[in-house]
């Protein structure tokens, strides 16, 4: 799937989703439609049309991604060639690799998911819940 030769305009939420950033182009809409996507510097809808060359900025999952249009798909293929359909600035990048280390450094000192109760524990609570003391 090199970029589809003929196209010349994409809807952005067909780009989102062939480019891998989305798993299904319904969730590409909907995070267009919440904002999280601008097209060069404005807010954008899920049918306005990219052509290569123009900038995205797009925001998900704490992250923030500058990219910029290479090439134009409609269809979805493997992650290497999505990869092929973008260029995301250095500063960028370096700012997302900064913020994953900023959310790894949060989670780290919590204690999420820790000290679950054991077997004994859980029978003990239930029995406590259900008035069995």
């Amino acid at each position: 799937m090199t970029a589809d030769a003929a196209l010349s305009k994409v809807r952005i939420d067909k780009w989102l989703w062939a480019a891998r950033f989305y798993k299904t182009r319904g969730l590409a809409q909907e995070a267009i439609e919440a904002g999280h996507v601008r097209l060069n510097g404005e807010r954008a809808k899920p049918a306005k049309t990219l052509k290569v060359g123009d900038q995205i900025l797009l925001k998900l999952n704490q992250l923030e991604y500058h990219l910029t249009v290479l090439a134009l798909s409609e269809r979805r293929g493997s992650a290497t060639l999505a990869q092929q359909l973008y260029q995301e600035s250095a500063a960028s990048l370096a700012a997302r690799e900064q913020r994953q280390l900023e959310l790894k450094a949060l989670y780290a000192g919590s204690d999420l998911g820790q000290n679950r109760p054991t077997k004994k524990d859980r029978r003990k609570l239930d029995r406590f819940r259900s008035g069995g003391w």
